[in-house]
């Protein structure tokens, strides 16, 4: 049950009550939850809401702040309160439709960047499968001014998450959309293709935090089973829907590195180089196009 709130001088009593109470709902962090939920209820930049703690919030601040609270007191993930998430530097839209982008894909973009797409002035051709909010394939079109992309996923509503952020970052105009599973629709070839396919296990899924396993997309989650079935359909189609020199950087979860690997070394791509995140684990594996 939450605690009432006390009523605040200042907005730095203001967090420390809604630390209080997100520290009571089980929150990580509830500390800095509770600073990003009065920022974002402030409208205020990180510059001028920190120069301002000491002032009195207003009731239209205060009541928006209330209801944040309230929505992540109830685990509701903080992006989802808010409406945004930054990745590599941008904000992107999210919704409950699709997937909190997370640091450890940024490892995916960095591989690409200092790999198949290593040119600033690459006109590559991408290919996103299971696209989401778009987190990936639009900030590999904001990087590389010169190339182009198609988003694949099954959601008409994450399509439409993505078409959003798309328009928000200017790059619309260079990202085109289709609504199937994995390569069933997609016509053509492309110099990469990546994809953070959903991976979590069966046995796993019960185990997940509540901010995961209640209010994000289970499909874009678990796809049943032993969580590998996306991986053995992305090896299946990857060689017919990569151009000559084209690549893939496929993100999988914690332990999966070997058995991913083994599904695409099974499917005949010998070259395969596994890229690890900030924490050191295994995180993407890296796929060339057969000879």
């Amino acid at each position: 049950m939450n605690r009432p709130m006390t009523q605040p001088t200042t907005r730095e009593e203001l967090i420390a009550e809604g630390a209080r109470t997100l520290g009571a709902a089980g929150v990580d962090d509830p500390a800095r939850d509770a600073r990003l939920l009065l920022r974002w209820a402030s409208g205020l930049d990180a510059a001028a809401f920190a120069a301002r703690l000491d002032a009195r919030p207003g009731p239209a601040e205060a009541a928006r702040f209330a209801a944040g609270l309230a929505a992540r007191a109830s685990r509701r993930p903080l992006s989802q309160v808010t409406g945004r998430r930054a990745f590599w530097g941008r904000d992107f839209i999210v919704t409950p439709d699709v997937l909190d982008p997370r640091p450890e894909t940024e490892t995916l973009i960095a591989a690409a960047l200092e790999g198949p797409l290593a040119r600033t002035d690459a006109e590559a051709r991408i290919l996103d499968l299971g696209v989401g909010s778009g987190c990936i394939l639009l900030t590999l079109l904001a990087e590389r001014p010169f190339a182009t992309g198609l988003g694949v996923d099954r959601s008409a509503d994450a399509l439409d998450v993505a078409r959003r952020n798309a328009q928000a970052l200017g790059v619309a105009g260079r990202a085109s959309w289709l609504e199937g599973d994995w390569f069933q629709q997609v016509r053509g070839r492309f110099d990469l293709v990546v994809s953070n396919p959903p991976y979590i296990p069966d046995a796993e899924f019960d185990a997940l935090a509540p901010e995961v396993r209640l209010w994000e997309p289970t499909g874009a989650l678990a796809p049943g089973g032993d969580g590998l079935a996306a991986y053995r359909a992305i090896a299946k189609g990857l060689d017919a829907a990569l151009a000559d020199g084209g690549g893939a950087l496929i993100e999988f979860g914690a332990g999966q590195a070997d058995a991913v690997a083994r599904i695409f070394d099974d499917a005949g791509f010998a070259a395969l180089l596994l890229h690890r995140d900030l924490d050191d684990r295994p995180r993407c594996l890296e796929i060339a196009r057969n000879a």
